[in-house]
């Protein structure tokens, strides 16, 4: 398939309104800002934003144009740039992911949204290649041709091989999913930072001029208004959840994890084994207490527009103890140890006192300032007191011959796997005080596609520092630093 060929047109109006949608909120305030100057003004910002808008439909439709890609020479060729033409070569065999979106309008058209990882490519700012609209069966040809380079049939195609099922969320897991998901902080914070675009340009102090006057004598309906807003949040977060994890399923080929997920928006992502540099569990609150947790790869792959390229979910609730029954056939050479070296008693203080010089500042001022109320600031001081207690708790470490599990707590619980042939560099730090005690934080990085990934234990013993670093060292010299 050497004759070069073009995207859908339906690429032209994703790109318009991607472009579009940058410029909506500066848009609206250029308008207003412009507009308070009188009716001249109005016209004028309507005119300019019109013209503006105009030519982001005539580039948005010359890009694609421009845009065009090929097979040729076992290497996918695309060329685009609609001043400066741009030509990208990109050889079958080092591509090592290819993941696959049908976002409303790729569906409503029957098509997908491809975007492509490279060896070496990953960390960039955006993919090393995307093709917005093709068809299915484009993309299955492309899925083809690397299966065949990647297995030494270069210019032949074969099927994809078909994969082993892992994991398939059931309905009840992603109800648990949903119900405990942080997503309700997400949605509030969008909330906020769109208030936050639109202060200037909404009269808050004249329309709610007389709000306070109001809410003297109403607080039991603030009160309830409060309540259905962030019910309503939850639910949106609720529904959302369900939205993206619905038919999430997970399934191993000879060299890859696929994974498929999504209700509206489907997504397909590639993760090749060889690019994995470590697992991640992670447990909040109220999971850790339901035995919950989510694992997470961290893969050399992905760019700073892709995210989840470098930080992939691979099983979103599961239950902590199931993990190794149910990845572990499959990485055979991961251990999920549930059982880790504790911090020392000794350090339980010092993850206190760490707390304690944020909330003590607190207390003192409220009970200099609020009198008898200030009494309620030691609520504050009791809650952050358990919750370091938890934290020293949930601090460990696990050594065997070819792996490193660190496992550490800020807001929710963490669990890193390293492999030793894929961490990148480990350090130790030592304040005055650690090492009056004989303690030290260990930290472990890994590569990731968007930076380093890994894990850090604070207050662990001196000894078991020195132990994890010999067994580094073992063939690994000059690879590890001490600070």
């Amino acid at each position: 398939m050497s004759k070069p060929k073009r995207l859908h047109p339906i690429a032209s109006v994703i790109q318009t309104g991607k472009r579009l949608k940058g410029l909506a909120l500066p848009g609206i305030a250029f308008i207003i800002s412009v507009g308070r100057h009188g009716k001249e003004g109005l016209v004028g910002s309507l005119v300019i934003s019109l013209v503006v808008v105009l030519i982001i439909l005539l580039t948005g439709i010359l890009s694609w144009l421009r845009f065009t890609f090929r097979f040729e020479n076992d290497e996918l060729r695309i060329e685009h740039g609609v001043f400066i033409r741009k030509k990208r070569y990109i050889p079958f065999e080092r591509i090592q992911s290819i993941d696959l979106t049908e976002g409303i309008l790729q569906r409503i058209f029957g098509l997908v949204k491809v975007q492509i990882e490279t060896a070496g490519g990953g960390g960039g700012e955006e993919a090393e290649a995307v093709l917005s609209a093709i068809s299915k069966e484009e993309a299955r040809l492309i899925q083809e041709y690397v299966a065949a380079a990647k297995n030494g049939g270069a210019g032949e195609t074969q099927f994809v091989q078909e994969g082993q099922p892992v994991f398939k969320i059931s309905f009840g897991q992603l109800m648990i999913l949903s119900l405990t998901s942080g997503g309700i902080g997400v949605v509030i914070s969008a909330l906020f930072a769109l208030l936050s675009q639109l202060d200037d340009l909404i009269p808050f102090q004249r329309l709610f001029g007389g709000f306070e006057k109001w809410a003297v004598h109403n607080l039991f309906i603030i009160a309830i208004i409060v309540f259905l807003g962030f019910f309503l949040a939850w639910l949106i977060a609720l529904v959302m959840t369900m939205l993206k994890y619905s038919n999430f399923t997970v399934v191993k080929t000879e060299k890859d994890f696929i994974i498929s997920h999504g209700l509206l928006e489907k997504r397909q992502i590639t993760i090749p084994l060889n690019r994995i540099q470590a697992i991640r569990v992670s447990e909040t609150l109220v999971r850790h207490f339901l035995g919950y947790g989510t694992v997470t790869i961290e893969s050399a792959g992905g760019s700073t527009a892709n995210l989840e390229g470098a930080n992939v979910t691979l099983l979103p609730i599961v239950k902590v103890k199931q993990i190794q029954s149910i990845i572990g056939p499959h990485i055979s050479d991961y251990i999920f140890a549930n059982s880790f070296n504790p911090a020392p008693k000794r350090a339980m203080w010092r993850y206190i006192l760490r707390t304690w010089y944020f909330v003590i500042p607190i207390v003192i001022i409220s009970l200099i300032f609020l009198k008898v109320w200030g009494m309620l600031s030691f609520i504050l001081l009791a809650f952050v007191t358990i919750w370091a207690i938890h934290k020293y708790r949930a601090a460990g470490w696990a050594l065997n011959e070819q792996q490193l599990s660190l496992r550490f707590q800020f807001i929710k619980r963490t669990t890193v796997f390293m492999k030793k042939n894929k961490i990148q560099s480990l350090e130790t730090r030592g304040s005055p005080f650690q090492r009056k005690r004989n303690l030290g934080t260990i930290e472990a990085n890994v590569k990731s596609g968007v930076g380093a990934g890994g894990g850090s234990v604070i207050d662990i013993e001196k000894s078991d520092i020195e132990k994890i670093f010999e067994w580094y060292s073992r063939n690994k010299k000059g690879d590890c630093t001490e600070v």
